[in-house]
C-alpha cells in the first residue's frame, strides 16, 4: 500500500473516532441510558454496538486469509463507504452485535470504543502493506479486502455518530 493510502485510512479512522466522541460527549449518564423511542437505541447502546462491531471486524481481519494478488477496486470502496454512512435506510443489526449492557456507563463505553479504535489504527499501520490482500466476507456487504473493511469501520462509527445526534435531539 502506498504511503498516501496508509495515511488516508489512518486519517479516516482518526476522524471518525473524533466524530463519535464529539457526538457522545457532554451527555449525562441518565440521558446516555435513555432511549429516544421504544424502537431506538440509547446513546450508550449505540456506542456499545459500534465498539462490539469494531472489535469483531478487527478480529476477523487479524485472522483473515491472504489472497495471492491484491484486490483493489476504488469504486467499490467509495460505494461501501456511502452505503455504510447512509442513514436514509435503517439496518437491523445481527443479534451478535446488538447492545447487551456490557458497559455500565457511557464513559466506560467510550473508553472501550477508543481502546478498540487504537488497536484498529495500530493494525492499519502495522499491516498497511498487505491490506489489499486480506480477504473477508462481510455479512451484509459481501467480499472485501482489508482496506475496504477498515473504511467500513470508519463509516460505521460516522453512521452511529449521526444516530447519537438524532437520539440526543429526541431527549
Amino acid at each position: 500500500m502506498a504511503p498516501e493510502e496508509r495515511t488516508e485510512i489512518v486519517q479516516a479512522l482518526e476522524e471518525s473516532r473524533k466524530v463519535l466522541n464529539d457526538a457522545a460527549g457532554g451527555l449525562s449518564e441518565t440521558h446516555a441510558k435513555t432511549s429516544p423511542a421504544v424502537d431506538r437505541w440509547s446513546v450508550l447502546q449505540c456506542v456499545e454496538h459500534v465498539t462490539t462491531v469494531e472489535e469483531r471486524i478487527l478480529g476477523y481481519l487479524e485472522r483473515a486469509s491472504r489472497l495471492d494478488s491484491p484486490l483493489i477496486d476504488p469504486k467499490k470502496e467509495a460505494d461501501l463507504l456511502a452505503r455504510v454512512t447512509d442513514r436514509t435506510s435503517r439496518a437491523q443489526a445481527p443479534e451478535t452485535v446488538r447492545p447487551s449492557g456490557r458497559f455500565a456507563s457511557l464513559a466506560e463505553a467510550v473508553a472501550g470504543f477508543n481502546a478498540a479504535r487504537t488497536r484498529t489504527i495500530s493494525f492499519a499501520v502495522e499491516r498497511a502493506a498487505e491490506l489489499h490482500t486480506l480477504a473477508w466476507k462481510h455479512p451484509r456487504f459481501g467480499d472485501m479486502n482489508g482496506r475496504e473493511a477498515l473504511m467500513v469501520m470508519a463509516g460505521h462509527a460516522r453512521r452511529h455518530a449521526e444516530q447519537i445526534r438524532e437520539a440526543r435531539a429526541g431527549l
